[in-house]
C-alpha cells in the first residue's frame, strides 16, 4: 500500500471537505423543501407519478435529511454515502422511467453520487487505502 493511499494532503482533506459541504448543503436544502412541503415540490412529485401527497413529500424530506446526517457525520460517512448512492438511484430510476432528458435530469442524481463519493474519498485515507492499490 502506498503512503499517498494512506495519507491525506491538506488540500486533499480540504478539497474533500469543501465538496462534501456542497453536496451536503444541497441535499440538506432539498430534504428542507419536502419536509415543508412547498407547491413546487408537490407539482413535481406529481409529474414524477408520485401520489400528490404531503405525507409522501415529508417521508422523503425526512429519509434523505437521515442519509445526509449519516454522510455528514465522520464516523457514519460511509454508510451515509451508501444510502444516498440507494436514494439517488431510485431518483435516476423515476427520470428514465419517465424518459427525461439525460444529462439534465437522469443523470443528475449520479452527479451528486459521484460528488459525495468523491468528496468522501479525499478525505479519507482509509477508504483510500481501501480502494487504491
Amino acid at each position: 500500500m502506498s503512503i499517498a493511499a494512506t495519507q491525506a494532503t491538506p488540500a486533499a482533506t480540504w478539497t474533500g471537505r469543501i465538496l462534501s459541504g456542497l453536496v451536503i448543503a444541497f441535499l440538506v436544502l432539498d430534504a428542507g423543501m419536502k419536509l415543508v412541503p412547498l407547491q413546487p415540490v408537490m407539482e413535481a412529485m406529481r409529474d414524477l407519478g408520485f401520489p400528490e401527497a404531503a405525507a409522501m413529500a415529508r417521508g422523503l424530506g425526512m429519509l434523505l435529511l437521515a442519509c445526509t446526517i449519516l454522510y455528514a457525520v465522520p464516523k457514519t460517512s460511509v454508510l451515509g454515502a451508501v444510502l444516498l448512492t440507494g436514494y439517488l438511484g431510485g431518483a435516476i430510476a423515476v427520470h428514465l422511467r419517465l424518459g427525461h432528458p439525460w444529462f439534465s435530469h437522469v443523470l443528475f442524481g449520479a452527479y451528486i453520487g459521484m460528488a459525495a463519493w468523491a468528496g468522501l474519498f479525499a478525505r479519507r485515507a482509509p477508504l483510500r487505502a481501501l480502494l487504491l492499490p
